[in-house]
């Protein structure tokens, strides 16, 4: 995908606005394609029509792009309906939204599924995804709405009633009870939410239990779990976490297949409960299939005879029922023997409302990777990995734990990628990903970019287990205290995607220590040399004897006049790419020499710019390490640094994105009207920063006077 930059960046300053005024809060949540479910709802009620969405019509698009797509058969008999057209007396929940409400139609998206059932078991959660004030009766006008987080923001999502069915039955997911449809709703707005129903096909539990709640989940591997996995699973379903399991499917052809034990490989189910049979001692988990059907025949399961060894009340304690509902109990240990992964969504603050519940701390950090600038790779790539985006980490406090002898700090790292989903019918796929930790001494500062040589010279204090293509990277660690950056990559280099990096921490300071980069770039600005007095040298006279050749009878000179002698000087030099100088790049230097205002450039003007240019000439073949004539992207940050220029990373992904060639390169030309254009602009700018303070105040004039620089 690729970026340009006034879109991202205007993006990001009205997204930053927003938050300052709580939007994208709980109380207050984004709305999504900008519409408003009480104002659409109420205009509406008043017209008396049913709301139909032009965001997320009823048609093939909405389905999907390939499988889904506008040429696919299993589009052709899709009918999208209302409620009261599929059945009598439609109701969005029926006796309240439990686990057994979600069945999984013909979409392979058992993965969210899963994570709904889980969710079911919070009411609180629940129903901050699900507002409940909707019905088919009352005030009903075809429209419903759902919140879930998106990428560190609430979101508002609103969608009409109209679902897809064939032979008046629910194409996707639907409820055990034919007249119940908040299940069927809330999968059509997590579809809108990501463009297509299509692309809520396969996934990770942990991605909808993540947008539903704000959490961060942790993934174990049965075949490395601590020892007290039972453990924390108790108490994650005690502080409200959602949790999810699956089977490995090793080969393609059996994915959801069912094995002879009922389990479904390649299948995502919740774990909605843990309880140790005190009778027995045996410890026991709780699983449901969002099938609504097919469940485990072993030991432990509805109907096994394991049930006649515990008395009728331990037995109604643990509400065996022996339906087939999709949700069944197995022992601890085979619960180990058969799946080889579990997911574990811990709750954030704003999700835990009870003060006895042990509430985690959150940092959140949105970064992007621009392809010649900061997509650096990982370590693989010294060359390019320490341009990577880094973020500061500092840990004060060491763990409370009095059976723990070791001085550590307790936190979790979790890195996001955004937009892969939503962007998968553009060919977009999940970047491979992960991220290293890095401890630093107090006397590099705390707001240095690491360069090159640190990285060479200092291994990593923790880092993720691997790079993997998922949505989020996710792991726990323990390191002293101490200070760190944190270094988030791709693991190849020049891949250009947005991501969130968050830092989960029981302390609850950590927050206020993470790095952030500066909001304002320094400058140190080169102001013109005085004139010496006293006799020309020899130098002099020679320098301005080439002068009034170029200049004529006028002795000053022009734009164009500039171009022709640069271009020339320039093609003298064939260590030096370049495609030549434009009139208006030349017009820039005058703009930024001219001082007596006459458009042209005096002797001592064009003086001061060819010194400026000569300066620059000599950075530029400094960072011109293979002897090619261009510089790379990756080492513009440097360079410009070496010219005088203090800039923060947004302005560093601009330059890159403006001037860097397709193989990203900088080629000389290009590098000298960069330069010019920012000592351009920064003399602007402190010329109007009349007070000193950082912030200049300009009526239109005077913002079209310092925007002509640009």
């Amino acid at each position: 995908m690729t970026y340009t930059p006034s879109g991202f960046f205007c993006d990001r300053l009205i997204r930053e606005r927003e938050r300052k005024d709580g939007e994208g809060s709980l109380n207050k949540p984004l709305r999504f394609g900008g519409q408003d479910f009480a104002a659409i709802k109420q205009e509406s009620l008043q017209k008396k029509v049913l709301f139909e969405d032009d965001v997320f019509p009823a048609t093939v698009d909405s389905l999907g792009f390939k499988e889904l797509g506008q040429k696919s058969n299993k589009v052709k008999n899709i009918v999208w309906k209302r409620p009261k057209e599929i059945c009598e007396s439609p109701q969005f929940i029926v006796g309240g939204a439990n686990r057994t409400d979600i069945c999984q139609g013909d979409l392979g998206d058992c993965w969210l599924l899963a994570a709904i059932a889980c969710l079911t078991l919070n009411e609180k959660l629940l129903y901050r995804v699900i507002p409940p004030d909707q019905s088919f009766t009352e005030n009903y006008a075809g429209i419903f709405h759902f919140q879930f987080w998106r990428y560190g923001d609430w979101v508002d999502v609103i969608v009409d009633d109209r679902i897809p069915t064939f032979n008046n039955q629910l194409v996707f997911t639907k409820s055990a009870e034919r007249n119940e449809f908040w299940s069927a709703l809330l999968e059509k707005a997590y579809a809108k939410l990501h463009g297509s129903y299509e692309a809520l096909k396969g996934g990770n539990t942990t991605e909808a239990m993540e947008d539903f709640t704000g959490g961060v989940t942790e993934f174990y591997d049965m075949k490395d779990i601590p020892k007290d996995l039972y453990k924390i699973m108790r108490k994650a379903l005690e502080r409200g976490s959602l949790m999810g399991c699956s089977i490995d499917a090793l080969v393609p052809a059996r994915f959801e297949t069912r094995t002879a034990t009922g389990l479904v490989k390649g299948h995502a189910y919740s774990v909605t409960g843990v309880e140790e049979q005190k009778e027995t001692r045996i410890r026991l988990v709780r699983l449901r299939n969002p099938w609504g059907q097919v469940e485990w025949n072993g030991p432990w399961s509805d109907n096994s005879k394991e049930w006649l060894s515990i008395s009728k009340a331990e037995k109604e304690k643990l509400q065996q029922q022996n339906a087939e509902d999709g949700e069944f109990w197995m022992s601890f240990d085979d619960f180990k023997k058969n799946f080889t992964k579990i997911e574990i969504c811990n709750l954030t603050p704003d999700a835990l409302e009870d003060d006895k519940i042990h509430k985690w701390t959150v940092s959140v950090n949105e970064g992007r990777w621009v392809r010649g600038c900061s997509a650096g790779g990982c370590r693989n790539y010294p060359d390019t990995f320490w341009t990577n985006p880094q973020y500061r980490l500092r840990l004060l406090e060491e763990d409370d734990d009095p059976d723990d002898n070791e001085v550590a700090c307790s936190f979790v790292v979790a890195l996001m990628q955004k937009n892969r989903r939503k962007d998968r019918k553009l060919g977009a796929n999940l970047f491979t990903i992960g991220f290293s930790i890095y401890e630093v001494s107090s006397m590099h500062g705390n707001k240095q970019h690491m360069q090159k040589d640190f990285f060479l010279y200092n291994a990593s204090k923790a880092r993720c287990k691997s790079y993997i293509n998922l949505r989020e990277v996710t792991q726990r660690f323990r390191l002293p205290p101490g200070e760190y950056i944190i270094v988030p990559s791709t693991y190849e280099p020049h891949q250009e995607g947005e991501f969130i990096l968050r830092v989960f921490s029981e302390k609850r300071n950590l927050s206020e220590h993470l790095f952030l980069p500066p909001s304002l770039p320094s400058l140190l600005v080169s102001q013109p040399a005085p004139a010496s007095a006293g006799e020309e040298s020899e130098e002099d006279k020679q320098f301005r004897t080439i002068f009034q050749q170029i200049a004529g009878e006028d002795m000053e000179i022009t734009a164009n006049e500039l171009k022709n002698v640069l271009n020339r000087v320039v093609a003298k030099h064939q260590e030096l790419k370049t495609e030549g100088f434009t009139l208006e790049s030349c017009r820039s230097m005058i703009a930024l020499m001219d001082t007596d205002g006459s458009g042209k450039l005096n002797l001592q003007e064009f003086r001061h710019l060819w010194n400026k240019i000569k300066q620059w000439q000599g950075t530029f073949k400094h960072y011109d390490t293979d002897m090619s004539g261009t510089i790379s992207s990756y080492e513009m940050r440097n360079a410009v640094n070496d010219a005088g220029f203090r800039l923060n990373n947004q302005l560093y992904d601009i330059i890159t994105m403006r001037y860097a060639d397709e193989n990203m390169n900088i080629d000389f030309d290009s590098f000298i009207c960069c330069l010019v254009r920012l000592e351009g602009m920064f003399r602007a700018f402190h010329a109007f920063d009349k007070d000193g303070d950082g912030l200049i105040r300009l009526n239109v004039l005077e913002w079209l006077q310092l925007t002509m620089y640009a």
